[in-house]
């Protein structure tokens, strides 16, 4: 550092190691004042930062202020040493300050960008019942982010990165064709995460597999039977299959057919209708479709019902459909009117 030593004592003209006494302690000053600097930075601008992220409403504005706290102390010492040693002349040691300081750089900006991953992970995955594939994508963005760091560090260090770079990417890709399934199953559970075709909890139908669905990992998906049993399936398999997800099921259709016998009166034959309409209207969660004297059977007169059922839960199906039953046999039983089965009528001649 050039200065006019005219004005200095002649103590602080003495030269050691390439300096002068006055400029360590021009180095030494500026040391002391930036120590202080960052030391009012931290109590008070950062203090008050997190009482207004505090009164505000929301989060991001608690996660600028966790970033620029979770900044190491060690950090700023080592920037402070290094600003001020700038006014000196190390010469080599000021170029391994320089890297150390790139290596400190790297380090902390890779770990706010890890901060960044995890308040979108969290922020995304909140009140998420499969959380499963969200978190890989974590872990895979993580170690990417470390990775560049490091090859930045490397890089700095004076390492040929290069061939180094050349070898991962044939490598990667080497690897990627060996865990070819794999990789399917772990894009498969990402496109079942963001499309949400079932969720936790849902009952589904695939092909010949039924039940409702426990858990959906990384590789695969766990589903229990009505059995009992836990049926695990790939997730590759998932998205290229057709499945019937009951649990977004709104209403429930119900079909059924009645038949009485044919020596039914025919004010009795048009009451019928109205009667099974009245008795599906007295039950909760119904709606009915039609009613309709359908056909001329073997040995009955048919009726076919259509209705509703507000809920998707097969449970309430079953116990609304057996009230019906229960309500209809009485009904028919009060009014006289015959339930059809099968028979023969013979006439013989004379």
């Amino acid at each position: 550092m050039n200065l006019d030593l005219s004005q200095f004592p002649t103590y602080l003209q003495i030269v050691w190691l390439n300096n002068t006494i006055a400029d360590y302690l021009l180095a030494l000053i500026f040391l002391v004042g930036l120590l202080i600097g960052f030391k009012i930075f931290k109590k008070i601008v950062i203090h008050n930062l997190v009482e207004w992220a505090q009164k505000s409403q929301t989060d991001f504005d608690d996660f600028l202020v966790k970033m620029i706290k979770s900044i190491n102390s060690f950090f700023y010492l080592y920037l402070t040493f290094y600003l001020s040693s700038r006014l000196l002349d190390w010469q080599n040691l000021n170029q391994w300050l320089e890297v150390g300081l790139i290596i400190w750089l790297v380090i902390e900006i890779s770990s706010k960008i890890i901060i960044a991953i995890e308040y979108v992970v969290q922020k995304y995955s909140k009140d998420k019942k499969n959380k499963a594939p969200i978190n890989a994508i974590k872990k895979i963005s993580v170690g990417m982010v470390w990775l560049v760091g490091i090859l930045l560090i490397l890089s700095n260090l004076g390492i040929n990165i290069t061939a180094l770079t050349t070898g991962l990417g044939i490598g990667g890709i080497a690897v990627a064709l060996a865990m070819q399934n794999i990789l399917g199953d772990l894009f498969s559970s990402f496109s079942i995460y963001f499309d949400k075709p079932f969720e936790v909890g849902d009952y589904i139908v695939l092909g010949d597999e039924s039940g409702t669905v426990e858990k959906i990992g990384i590789k695969t998906t766990r589903i229990k039977a009505l059995q009992g049993e836990e049926i695990v399936i790939a997730n590759n398999d998932l998205t290229n299959a057709r499945i019937h997800n009951y649990k977004r099921m709104k209403l429930r259709r119900s079909t059924f057919n009645i038949g009485v016998t044919y020596d039914t009166p025919q004010e009795k034959l048009a009451q019928i209708p109205q009667l099974i309409n009245e008795i599906i209207q007295s039950v909760k969660l119904t709606k009915v479709d039609r009613v309709h004297f359908a056909s001329f059977g073997n040995s009955s007169l048919n009726f076919s019902v259509v209705y509703f059922i507000e809920s998707s839960e097969y449970n309430v199906f079953m116990d609304i459909q057996q009230e019906i039953n229960l309500k209809i046999i009485e009904k028919f039983a009060k009014e006289k009117i015959e339930f059809a089965f099968p028979s023969q009528t013979i006439y013989l001649a004379k």
